[in-house]
């Protein structure tokens, strides 16, 4: 049966959208490892409409050349969580349809293997909510913005977390590796 893991880049006030912030900091090649070490324990990608549209023509041409987690991207199978139709055209695509906890918990019994989600901040929350989300792998950045999209919003149910790993990294990361309660 699969786990739902999930990679976010998140400010101290909990913003996760639009991470262009993060560009601020200088890329820690160790957080490249810890990244390529969830995803390397998956065997699949969950991806709401906004982050595919986004995701499809920047990794569809990368080469492990231009990024190592190129191949990964390009190569495992995906599957688009949306509300209206979307093209599905990067390779091993598959359009799931609007959000639905018991097609999410099917898939979960199909793959064999972590399922990888980055950003999709509305099908975290959703999955959040749902129960359904077994690892989050936050990327705390030393930064409050004060505005934007939050990874829990306003009136979420009380939900506890196990901290399973910790990191500090030379640019003022913060790595918080959380697994369900």
């Amino acid at each position: 049966m699969g786990t739902i893991a999930v990679h976010e880049f998140i400010t101290l006030d909990g913003v996760i959208d639009e991470p262009s912030w993060t560009f601020e900091f200088q890329f820690d090649p160790k957080m490249g490892g810890t990244i390529a070490g969830v995803m390397g324990a998956c065997k699949a990608i969950l991806l709401g409409r906004r982050t595919y549209e986004m995701f499809a023509p920047a990794w569809s041409t990368r080469t492990a050349a231009d990024d190592p987690g190129a191949p990964f991207m390009n190569d495992t199978p995906k599957y688009v969580v949306a509300s209206t139709p979307t093209s599905v055209e990067w390779s091993n695509s598959t359009f799931l349809g609007p959000y639905n906890a018991d097609a999410i918990r099917g898939l979960k019994k199909r793959v064999d293997g972590g399922i990888y989600v980055s950003g999709s901040g509305t099908l975290v929350r959703a999955l959040l909510a749902d129960r359904l989300l077994d690892e989050l792998h936050l990327f705390v950045f030393p930064l409050a913005l004060g505005r934007g999209q939050r990874l829990f919003a306003d009136g979420v149910d009380k939900t506890r977390f196990e901290l399973s790993a910790s990191t500090v990294y030379d640019n003022g990361v913060l790595y918080l590796n959380y697994r369900a309660a």
